[in-house]
């Protein structure tokens, strides 16, 4: 499996944030986006995840399914966790399995992964932000995808969590999983190629 992109153009609000972005990330890699605010991290992921459109370009996953976008294919974790304060964690967890498909572990095994099995039935209210963060990185063990695109992983995270987070992507990797992430900070997992935008090339 690979992820491609070809000549790729975002435009928001009538600025254009980068052009002719050109990429391949194959099964078992990491692409890391990184840049300054603003410079597209963000809009590039949710390209990908087909919630927005390009204004010029193509993004195929190769060994998909021949036609398909990517979206069904991948899970899309963004800046904000999404999840809902007054449910526990086990019932934001459930929703979200049911929601992607499911085929992967089960809530509590997914909580437990997660440092979390200890708060299943804590309302996600009295979370802290890293708990949280823990809680939607949770949702990529429940419902298997192969393409993970992630928008700063890592945020909130302690070095305990960071350490959680970067022995699930290698298990990810390992699997023929593909990474995608924008973010800030290094990512401490194998197979690591970096794009930047804002710095006249991609922008």
């Amino acid at each position: 499996m690979r992820l491609i992109a070809e000549k790729l153009t975002c435009v928001r609000g009538g600025r254009t944030l980068f052009r002719n972005l050109q990429f391949e990330v194959a099964a078992g890699r990491v692409l890391a986006i990184t840049g300054p605010n603003g410079a597209g991290k963000s809009s590039l992921l949710r390209l990908i995840a087909g919630l927005l459109r390009p204004a010029s370009g193509r993004i195929a996953l190769e060994g998909g399914e021949p036609g398909q976008p990517v979206g069904p294919f991948a899970h899309f974790i963004g800046h904000l966790d999404a999840t809902k304060g007054a449910l526990r964690a086990s019932e934001n967890l459930e929703f979200m399995q049911v929601l992607l498909g499911g085929g992967g572990q089960t809530t509590g095994e997914a909580l437990a992964a997660l440092g979390l099995d200890g708060l299943a039935d804590v309302p996600v209210r009295m979370f802290s932000a890293g708990q949280r963060r823990r809680l939607a990185l949770a949702r990529l063990l429940v419902a298997p995808r192969p393409l993970w695109l992630l928008d700063e992983p890592t945020t909130a995270l302690d070095a305990e969590g960071q350490e959680t987070f970067a022995a699930l992507a290698a298990k990810h990797l390992a699997g023929g999983g593909l990474i995608v992430a924008a973010t800030h900070a290094p990512l401490k997992i194998p197979s690591v190629q970096e794009i930047r935008l804002g710095t006249g090339g991609a922008a």
